[in-house]
């Protein structure tokens, strides 16, 4: 891709900072104190309407992990940032002129998946009660749920769906790239990768030789029950003191803060408890119903209700995605289909990375809906 010059206004982009009170003590230590930026049309500027000047529907851009929404916004080599994506799609008219805010949820586990946690913090508080009054009493937005909307890709577009689901009188219509669904594929695949790298924490060290199986598993008390006996507080120490992130590590902390997000317990190591048995490998199937409660294939049938108030659901998913996802968005337009929620699903030939593309659709959809 050439570098382009624009002839175009690019809108302009603002800084705001807020101090929330529903982040503050979070169990990670987490800034409660964040920068947010919010995308502002060049008709923001231009319009002389009434009052204070014409008002604007507005989308929150949510994330995916280990991402920030500052990364957003930020200038990109070769390819547009959102900012960017934005003021050419309302340039070329395919879409109306929107306000985007760009929240920042970043842990110290990665990220998070836009819910609230007693072992992460008050998330879908902190997006839903705090940054969206707080934008529409900074901006010129248009405040009420029937202009408001959410996107995201990845995690952050599990966060989309659910949001729909669980807060329909805060968002009117949601867009999902690639959103987690279907975890028996997307993580219980996976865990035995995060089972080896935390083998590597475990004490006393493996030696050669015979071994009791019986014995250990017994041994190792609270295993069965997903309790941590301290490798996984070890890997998360030794996490924090590198100064780059090794091979495996990317994926080994990001199903702990899936652990931390579905199935936390304030009486547990580390404030979570684990889907498999740290030693055997055997998945725990009391601690795996709570992963699955959160699964948005199984969440559709309790929330069809709210689903079905939405203006809008946008879902796609490319059919080569690295981590299956496409068979969980398959899964989720099926479940919509068939209690009857209007959405559309789109599949594309790519996999999960670098789609950011994608938005020339889902924005303009998002923009109709809520114009």
């Amino acid at each position: 891709m050439a570098i382009k010059r624009t002839n175009w206004s690019a809108g302009r982009l603002v800084t705001l900072e807020y101090t929330s009170r529903v982040l503050a003590d979070n169990p990670l230590g987490d800034p409660h104190v964040r920068l947010l930026d919010v995308w502002l049309p060049p008709q923001y500027d231009q319009a002389k309407g009434r009052g204070r000047g014409a008002r604007f529907p507005v989308v929150y851009d949510l994330v995916g992990f280990t991402g920030t929404g500052r990364m957003h916004t930020a200038p990109r080599s070769f390819e547009e940032n959102v900012p960017e994506r934005a003021a050419r799609l309302v340039h070329e008219r395919k879409m109306g002129p929107i306000i985007v805010a760009f929240p920042d949820c970043f842990t110290a586990l990665g990220g998070n998946q836009y819910v609230n946690s007693t072992a992460i913090g008050r998330y879908a508080d902190y997006l839903t009660r705090e940054l969206v009054p707080f934008v529409d009493k900074e901006l010129r937005t248009l405040a009420s749920r029937e202009h408001r909307g959410c996107f995201g890709k990845s995690s952050g577009g599990y966060g989309a769906i659910v949001h729909g689901m669980l807060y329909p009188k805060v968002w009117g219509a949601v867009a999902d790239h690639s959103g987690d669904a279907y975890f028996d594929f997307v993580y219980g695949a996976d865990w035995p990768n995060t089972l080896d790298a935390l083998a590597k924490f475990a004490s006393p060290k493996r030696k050669e030789g015979p071994i009791d199986v019986a014995a250990l598993a017994s041994a190792s008390k609270g295993l069965a029950e997903g309790f941590d006996d301290g490798r996984v507080a070890r890997f998360i120490g030794d996490l924090r003191r590198k100064k780059k992130l090794g091979k495996d590590d990317g994926h080994t902390v990001m199903n702990l803060c899936m652990a931390a997000t579905y199935d936390p317990d304030p009486k547990a190591p580390n404030g979570f408890r684990l889907p498999f048995h740290l030693e055997t490998g055997e998945r725990i199937e009391s601690r795996w119903k709570r992963w699955l409660a959160h699964d948005p294939i199984h969440m559709v049938k309790r929330h069809a209700k709210a689903l079905k108030s939405l203006r809008a659901i946008y879902v796609d998913c490319g059919w080569a995605d690295q981590y299956r996802i496409h068979y969980g968005a398959r899964l989720l337009s099926l479940r919509l289909a068939a209690l009857g929620v209007e959405h559309t699903y789109e599949e594309f030939d790519d996999n999960h990375s670098d789609i950011d593309y994608r938005m020339d659709t889902s924005l303009p959809f998002l923009v109709r809906s809520l114009g």
